[in-house]
């Protein structure tokens, strides 16, 4: 592979990197159209049966409603592989969710989903979004937690980690 072809695939690997990682901000912000420029228009999510089969922006809209019923969610990923050809692409990432409720004795209660996406990607004038993802879950686990730490970043593009533009101080 040349110096250029090899530029061309880690320019290619990051921008879809960036996706995942807006995947993951739009779930934790509750930011719906972050979301929506993850997927394609026709995108299909396969969460399975018991979660969730349809287009990505109807999985974004249905997460969106669904995570204003906890306190506080938290969405990582790791050990992504991505494989390019051409103007379309496969990753397979590593996804540790917890979600936070809080029960009606008032203690948090955590469940942690582990899996990996399985998605395969498309190009279109440059820009990288998911076509397809299937969803493979591997284990969960919940229970209360008795941590006394309590959120302090806000679920809205309001979140300090949202850089302000660069014209505004």
């Amino acid at each position: 592979m040349s110096d250029h072809a090899a530029l061309k695939d880690l320019l290619d690997k990051r921008a879809i990197e960036e996706q995942i990682y807006n995947y993951g901000r739009s779930m934790d912000r509750l930011d719906r159209e972050l979301g929506y420029r993850v997927f394609w228009p026709e995108a299909v999510a396969d969460y399975h049966e018991q979660m969730y089969v349809g287009t990505g922006t109807g999985f974004v809209d249905m997460c969106m409603d669904a995570h204003l019923g906890f306190s506080a969610h938290s969405h990582q990923f790791t050990n992504i592989l991505i494989t390019i050809d051409g103007e379309t692409a496969r990753s397979e990432t590593y996804g540790d969710v917890t979600l936070r409720m809080i029960g009606d004795d008032g203690v948090p209660i955590d469940s942690r989903n582990l899996g990996r996406y399985v998605d395969r990607w498309e190009r279109r004038n440059g820009e990288w979004r998911i076509i397809h993802r299937q969803y493979l879950h591997d284990f969960d686990q919940s229970g209360p937690n008795h941590g006394n730490f309590m959120t302090t970043g806000r679920r809205d593009p309001q979140d300090a980690s949202y850089f302000p533009a660069a014209t505004e101080h």
